[in-house]
């Protein structure tokens, strides 16, 4: 169960994740060497393969990127967890400035909980997290122009299209076209929903 940000999640099959941050329906807790076999399998669906437009690669490589990752201090990793601790997510804010403000958000769901707006719950806690916590000014989502269930997810979380950027991506043999949308901290402000500390 998820009580407070600094409590953990239960299950009866692993042990207890810390959690670091919540949102409406999820928790965050930091992504870890141990978590390299899932999101191996998440990344290997071929739904995600094609929709964020990479191709899986060896699990032994995957652990060695979290494992160089964790110490990314322009990067934050984070596993999604409901309540009972199962996890259905990944979600990062990378290439972190600072100086700046700006940052990039990544969501990949399990195909299993896909639709049940955990994306949105996770998205919003990202935001929470950059704007509530750290000094960002600007967030970025990068996705095909043909990804609707992220487009969908990003809109709810108040991203805001800003353009294209045409055939950006070459996937599959051929040229995608790449959606840019953003978020900035007046409009997160007024964002008229609970924030991550409310909830």
């Amino acid at each position: 169960m998820i009580e407070s940000e600094h409590e953990t999640v239960e299950t009866e099959a692993e042990p207890a994740r810390q959690l670091c941050w919540r949102g409406r329906g999820i928790g965050l807790a930091v992504l870890d060497t141990d978590d390299a076999e899932l999101m191996h399998a998440w990344r290997s669906d071929p739904v995600a393969a094609h929709e964020i437009g990479f191709w899986p690669r060896s699990l032994s490589g995957l652990r060695e990127r979290i494992e160089r990752d964790r110490d990314d201090n322009d990067r934050d990793d984070f596993l999604v967890l409901l309540p009972d601790g199962t996890p259905v997510g990944h979600i990062a804010l990378v290439d972190q400035a600072l100086a700046d403000g700006l940052a990039e958000v990544h969501l990949m769901l399990d195909p299993q909980h896909r639709g049940r707006g955990y994306g949105t719950d996770a998205v919003d806690a990202l935001a929470d997290l950059a704007f509530g916590e750290l000094p960002m000014h600007r967030l970025q989502a990068v996705t095909h122009t043909t990804n609707t269930a992220a487009l969908a997810v990003l809109a709810k979380s108040g991203f805001v299209h800003e353009g294209v950027r045409r055939s950006a991506c070459l996937h599959r043999g051929q040229r995608h076209d790449v959606a840019v949308l953003s978020l900035l901290r007046h409009e997160w402000e007024a964002l008229d929903r609970p924030r991550s500390w409310d909830v």
